[in-house]
């Protein structure tokens, strides 16, 4: 999907303004390219990429693209490593945010008549807030829970009647075992789930939706393009709808930095269209997807992306042979017995590289025979032969944000 001429207006616009400042990234690395240079796709797709590094480099405010005085917030990067990204924001780009977020709550159903209720983190990190703007600009009742003290998840959840979760996965199938735990699934009003921060295999999103009772959208988004809310799922099919109108998607090849053709799986970059305190152009996400080329059943005409498969940057390598979470997966769902949780221990014993993978097997199965199709399947589907450890429900460690599932001890 090209950028058509009002796109190519907007993104000249967005280059003027990230040059603006002298001091600014984008003033140094665009030196040489004036906005007025990019008349075609062929000029915009070469155009350099923005890296998170580069973001890095420019803290705290090196990204910054306006006076601050018009600078009303900051958010940063999720990560726990390295120097943090800071994201400076307009009024005007909070508005947007908000606005983008309650066009995901109404694409999924969600009305003022529901009770959100906000598990994702406050603070610096975008999640919660974006889901409290959009829901508060929608007009329905939020509910400002933040992440742990599950007992008083459950309490207010019950006692206030909330009817939509918001949560990564990983905290809502916490969440839904507890419930079952309780036997309070009854007391529960629960109607929609809304989704993301991390990605999630087709198991854990049948354990979550059947034991919760809900209708499931992914949300897509990441901190340094505003924070979750450019995208979500409809109820018509899996992929997500991303909002065009803020910003411009590309699926790029990892290695070679060539726009692939629609369908073809690939890393997803992204240019914001409208955004003031950060533009940012061409920013490689590192998320790996696909552009849905297809119209989607629900008449929308906002294109689509498949849903997140992995990250370009989570690849492991072992014994020759690269590895992706979603592999991972896609092997998991194939064995019967096999439950949504897993962990993989990466280990350099005697000389070579050893993979564990522990999953967990749903009672009555045995599980001597579940660890011997799991290396079987994994062995046909992957090219590497594992160590399968099957554990029972519950014995893997959840997690209220998201979860690490590959440790790699070799380094």
């Amino acid at each position: 999907m090209q950028p058509n001429e009002l796109q190519l207006s907007m993104i000249r616009s967005r280059i003027a303004a990230a040059k603006s400042r002298e001091d600014s990234l984008y003033a140094k690395k665009f030196s040489h390219i004036q906005p007025d240079d990019i008349t075609d796709v062929a000029a915009f797709e070469a155009l350099p990429f923005t890296e998170k590094e580069e973001l890095r480099d420019a803290y705290p405010l090196g990204i910054q693209a306006v006076p601050d005085e018009e600078i009303v917030r900051i958010h940063s990067s999720s990560g726990t490593t390295g120097t943090p990204i800071i994201i400076p924001y307009t009024q005007q780009d909070v508005n947007d945010w908000a606005f983008m977020f309650k066009r995901c709550y109404e694409m999924a159903g969600i009305t003022k008549l529901d009770r959100i209720h906000i598990t994702p983190g406050y603070g610096l990190w975008t999640a919660g807030i974006g889901f409290q703007l959009g829901c508060e600009l929608l007009g329905a009742m939020a509910i400002p829970m933040g992440p742990g003290n599950t007992d008083k998840q459950i309490r207010m959840m019950m006692d206030l009647g909330s009817t939509v979760l918001c949560a990564t996965s990983s905290y809502a199938l916490l969440l839904a075992e507890e419930i079952e735990k309780r036997g309070v699934k009854d007391q529960i009003k629960l109607r929609k789930g809304v989704i993301g921060s991390e990605r999630w295999g087709d198991k854990m999103r049948e354990r979550i939706a059947g034991e919760l009772n809900v209708e499931l959208y992914d949300i897509y988004g990441l901190t340094e393009i505003y924070g979750p809310g450019i995208g979500i799922s409809c109820s018509a099919d899996a992929p997500m709808h991303y909002w065009d109108d803020f910003i411009y998607l590309e699926i790029i090849d990892p290695k070679t930095g060539k726009v692939l053709p629609e369908g073809e799986i690939g890393e997803i970059v992204i240019t914001t269209l409208k955004k003031q305190g950060a533009p940012l152009i061409r920013y490689r996400t590192h998320d790996l997807s696909r552009i849905v080329p297809e119209p989607c059943a629900c008449g929308s005409p906002f294109p689509r992306i498949d849903r997140i498969i992995g990250r370009s940057d989570d690849m492991v390598k072992v014994k020759g042979v690269n590895i992706y979470p979603g592999q991972i997966e896609d092997v998991l769902k194939l064995v019967d017995g096999v439950s949504s949780e897993y962990q993989v221990m990466i280990d350099h014993l005697m000389g070579k590289d050893e993979m564990t993978l522990f999953f967990e097997t749903a009672p009555g199965y045995d599980m001597d025979a579940v660890n011997k199709a799991v290396a079987e399947t994994f062995k046909t589907k992957v090219g590497l032969t594992i160590h399968p450890k099957a554990v029972s429900i519950g014995d893997l460690p959840r997690s209220e944000k998201k979860s690490t599932r590959i440790y790699d001890n070799r380094y």
